[in-house]
C-alpha cells in the first residue's frame, strides 16, 4: 500500500472515532441532567423511578430530624403548593425555614419524594436585594 494513502486511511480512521466519540459525550451530558422542578410541577406531573433537581423553600415549622435523617416540606417560591421530602446526608449550615434549596428527588410512596444523599444545597439570599421602604 501507497505510504501517502495509508496515512490518508488512518487519519480518516481517526477523525472518525473522534467524531463518535465527541457525539456520545455531547449525547451524555444532555441526557444525563434532570429537570429543575418546582413543587407545584412535580406534583402535577411527576414520574415514578425518575430523578428530578427540586428548587424552593423550606417551610416554616415543617423540619423534623430523626436520628441520621429529616424530613421537611419544599414550597414555591411564589406560592402554596409543597412537597414533603425525605432526606439523609450531610446539610449545609445555613439551610433552615424560609431558605431557598434545590435537592435531588426521586418520587417515593404517597406522595412524597426522598431526597438523594449528600445532594442539597442552600442558596444563600442575595444581600442587594432592595429592601422595601416604608
Amino acid at each position: 500500500m501507497n505510504p501517502a494513502r495509508k496515512r490518508r486511511v488512518r487519519l480518516v480512521t481517526a477523525l472518525t472515532a473522534a467524531m463518535l466519540l465527541a457525539g456520545g459525550l455531547v449525547y451524555t451530558s444532555f441526557s444525563a441532567g434532570s429537570p429543575a422542578k418546582t413543587p407545584s410541577e412535580l406534583l402535577a406531573d411527576a414520574a415514578d423511578g425518575r430523578s428530578y433537581q427540586l428548587t424552593g423553600k423550606v417551610v416554616d415549622g415543617s423540619i423534623q430530624r430523626d436520628g441520621e435523617g429529616m424530613t421537611f416540606e419544599v414550597r414555591d417560591r411564589e406560592g402554596t403548593a409543597a412537597v414533603p421530602v425525605a432526606y439523609t446526608g450531610a446539610v449545609p449550615d445555613p439551610f433552615r425555614e424560609g431558605r431557598e434549596i434545590i435537592i435531588t428527588v426521586r418520587k417515593g410512596e404517597n406522595g412524597s419524594f426522598v431526597g438523594e444523599r449528600d445532594s442539597l444545597v442552600t442558596k444563600c439570599p442575595s444581600k442587594f436585594t432592595a429592601e422595601p421602604h416604608g
